[in-house]
């Protein structure tokens, strides 16, 4: 099977031209396009979306944190895939780490928080 069977090419044309067109996208316009194009060139686009991810959970849903813990969860994903991709990454993924940790101190997850930090210090240690 063709890996370009699995891709969706009118969505990938679409959101080239949300990112590329005359207007600056919003944060949840240029989420929803770098999900798609990650797909097609996560090298380009996984940090992007990853810190994009990180805006539209703050700027959009501060006053709903479920959402934007998942939010949050998903820009460490993407983080975590990049690094895979790209050792030399490990600055994105203390980011996401640090921006996922900040918002679970703030809604008190403590079993959550614990997992991050050791995370967040292996990575920051140089440890995979």
């Amino acid at each position: 099977m063709n890996h370009s069977a699995n891709i969706n090419h009118d969505a990938v044309l679409r959101a080239r031209v949300a990112l590329l067109g005359s207007g600056k996208p919003s944060v949840r316009e240029r989420v929803a396009a770098y999900r798609v194009l990650v797909r097609v060139s996560p090298l380009a686009y996984l940090p992007l979306l990853s810190a994009a991810l990180w805006k539209y959970s703050r700027y959009e849903f501060a006053h709903r944190p479920e959402i934007a813990l998942a939010l949050r969860a998903e820009s460490v994903a993407a983080a975590r895939r990049m690094c895979a991709l790209e050792p030399g990454w490990s600055d994105l993924l203390v980011t996401a780490l640090t921006n996922h940790r900040e918002l679970l101190i703030l809604m008190d997850r403590r079993e959550e928080l614990r997992a991050v930090e050791e995370e967040l210090t292996r990575v920051a240690s140089g440890e995979r």
